[in-house]
């Protein structure tokens, strides 16, 4: 019996309000109608008459209602109990009202879809047809003449029964892997929010301040002509941060690697820290720059900002990029950065090296394998 966590159609049933539930398996009910016309009618003594009305009542309240609050509970128990119960009073309506006439052998179909709904997966499909079958020896023993017809029915009746359930079930695995996708779609929209946002303002906020600090120091010394120059780079910079920032939340940001060098001079410059740069990026594939563009772009921001460097050296191949320092380096534990930079370029097929130097400085590599070395071939 189902208890615990809810799967299959026990997930779906146990997510109904009342009215949803009354609306999904009151029609079925019905199809006892014709079973309580025959329990007033029938040539019985009125006492019996009354107990098979009951009966059909109290077996249609179980199918109604007290499935629902089986499904609700989901106790091993109390399920086991409705499905006794159902049993019982379909086994007194069955006796009570005759077992010659086959058409009542056909309504143990409210047990057994009780039993496909509260036995977990594993187990009802089985359970399912061995109630169907079971109902065939009840009626036999209480009389029912067991044709090949009630046999071929009530298999196929379990059978049925299986295969809705397992179109439930199919069904309910089809939402949960849709909603965990959208759900995936968020997780991964957010982090790449957040690893652009990282990259754009971590960037832009340290050159700004590098120069906001280099500003006031020439204010200081009295060169405000130098100092109005660097404020003015300050402004540009704020606006293309914000503009960095609108264009990442619109998903449209594209990072030149040309670009990235020129803003890395300017900002080392900036940080009084010599720049040894390359000075062209053509023989790069373009399909690498943008991500090499990260990666230097994340270097040069942790170099400003921990390292206490006085050079860096920046070397760029077709594939790879390597960003070194001759300042303290660093802890060897990566921070957010680089952990967004390793997720940047296992998309693109490379991965992601930063660590102390021996002999001091710090070094960031970033290298993209080609398609053709990434797959090894069998043996010749």
């Amino acid at each position: 019996m189902s208890t615990g966590d809810a799967a299959g159609p026990v997930r779906d049933l146990a997510e109904m309000t009342v009215g949803q539930w009354y609306a999904w398996s009151g029609g079925w009910v019905l199809l006892l109608v014709p079973q309580l016309w025959t329990a007033v009618t029938v040539d019985r003594p009125v006492g019996l008459r009354v107990l098979l009305v009951l009966a059909l009542l109290g077996y249609g309240a179980c199918y109604l209602h007290g499935l629902y609050i089986a499904v609700k509970r989901r106790s091993a128990w109390f399920s086991v109990a409705l499905i006794a119960t159902m049993a019982v009073l379909w086994a007194v309506g069955f006796v009570g009202l005759g077992a010659g006439d086959g058409s009542r052998l056909y309504t143990v179909a409210f047990v057994v879809v009780a039993v496909g709904i509260l036995t977990s997966p594993p187990h009802g499909p089985p359970a399912t047809l061995l109630t169907a079958v079971a109902a065939l020896g009840v009626a036999w023993a209480l009389g029912q003449e067991i044709g090949w017809d009630e046999v071929f029915a009530m298999v196929a009746l379990g059978l049925g029964m299986i295969a809705v359930f397992a179109l439930v079930r199919g069904n309910s695995e089809l939402r949960e892997a849709r909603e965990e996708l959208a759900t995936m779609a968020v997780t991964a929209e957010r982090e790449r929010m957040a690893r652009d946002l990282h990259d754009v303002l971590g960037h832009s906020l340290t050159t700004i301040t590098v120069k906001a600090g280099l500003a006031r120091r020439l204010l200081e010394s009295g060169a405000h002509d130098r100092a109005a120059v660097e404020v003015a780079d300050v402004e540009s910079l704020g606006r293309q941060a914000l503009a960095d920032v609108r264009s990442t939340v619109a998903a449209n940001r594209v990072t030149s690697l040309a670009a990235e060098l020129a803003g890395a001079r300017e900002a080392l410059r900036a940080a009084e820290i010599t720049a040894d740069l390359p000075h062209a990026v053509d023989d790069v594939p373009g399909e690498r720059q943008q991500a090499f563009a990260h990666v230097v772009r994340e270097g040069v921001t942790n170099v400003i900002r921990h390292s206490g460097a006085g050079r860096c050296t920046i070397r760029l191949t077709p594939e790879s990029v390597e960003v070194v320092d001759d300042g303290g380096g660093g802890t060897g534990v990566p921070g957010n950065g680089i952990t967004g930079l390793g997720e940047r370029l296992a998309a693109a097929g490379g991965r992601v090296e930063a660590g102390p130097v021996p002999g001091g400085g710090y070094r960031l590599r970033a290298e993209c394998v080609p398609a053709s070395r990434r797959v090894r071939s069998g043996p010749a």
